[in-house]
């Protein structure tokens, strides 16, 4: 079985349009054309049973309508997150009806929103979400959204999370993308609920340097992920299935970690 904890897609009505200007900015063909039934049809292609789809809301305003959406894609395959802005009046509440809808979580771009992973002023949304038992996701390390500053650079994520231990959160791209031999330094072995995906690493990280990552950290606290439709599920399951770690540790990082973290 494999759960992928690291997807991407968007209404039918805008899905076109949303894949063609990432793949400008991104300056990479997508994998999916954007739809959820896309995403599906490379499930079955990649032998993946379930996804955690991830929305973003890069305005204040795009909260309600992204949550809704979010809300009405649940199904027995798909396992949607919402989002909030920090800029919006209403995120505390929106947490609520997010938590109120179903969602198992939120997805915080530190980049597309434009804020220091470790600003205190996220610290409320922190410990809202930790209060609510929602799961936290964030993009970690560099992006091409903004290929001059990172906005999440593993020291800072250490913060965050020491700032609010108790919050479930997860730093996609094994805990910063591009910056592995920073994340071996100030977050691998980190205590308490933080977990690292493994999204978009297949063919940016040496197999040996994620083996050190994942045994100084735990293969507990690993999740199988792909940021489809960025990379392939047969890229990232050929990844795992060559480390050097025990079976036992594998079917954690393919399934077993994401069925506990989201309680299915």
């Amino acid at each position: 079985m494999k759960i992928d904890f690291h997807t991407h897609a968007f209404t039918d009505s805008i899905a076109n349009r949303a894949i063609t200007k990432l793949e400008g900015l991104a300056n990479q063909k997508a994998l999916t054309d954007g739809t959820v039934r896309s995403l599906i049809s490379r499930f079955d292609e990649w032998e993946i049973d379930k996804g955690v789809v991830l929305t973003i809301a890069t305005k204040p305003t795009q909260q309600t309508v992204i949550n809704n959406w979010a809300a009405s894609i649940k199904s027995d395959r798909i396992i949607p997150f919402g989002s909030v802005h920090f800029m919006a009046e209403d995120w505390e509440s929106e947490l609520g009806r997010i938590k109120e809808l179903g969602l198992k979580g939120v997805k915080l771009h530190p980049d597309y929103q434009g804020f220091e992973i470790d600003d205190k002023k996220m610290f409320p949304i922190y410990k809202k979400c930790a209060d609510l038992d929602l799961i936290v996701m964030f993009h970690a390390g560099w992006d091409c959204v903004s290929p001059d500053y990172i906005h999440a650079r593993p020291e800072a994520s250490r913060k965050a999370h020491e700032a609010v231990p108790e919050l479930k959160m997860v730093l996609a791209h094994m805990g910063g993308n591009e910056l592995a031999e920073d994340v071996l330094k100030y977050l691998a072995g980190a205590e308490g609920s933080l977990y690292f995906d493994t999204s978009f690493v297949a063919d940016r990280c040496p197999d040996s340097m994620i083996e050190e990552i994942i045994l100084k950290h735990g293969a507990d606290r690993i999740l199988f992920a792909t940021d489809c439709p960025w990379c392939s599920g047969k890229a990232e399951t050929d990844m795992i299935n060559r480390l050097r770690i025990s079976k036992e540790d594998k079917e954690k990082i393919f399934h077993k970690n994401a069925e506990k973290l989201l309680g299915i």
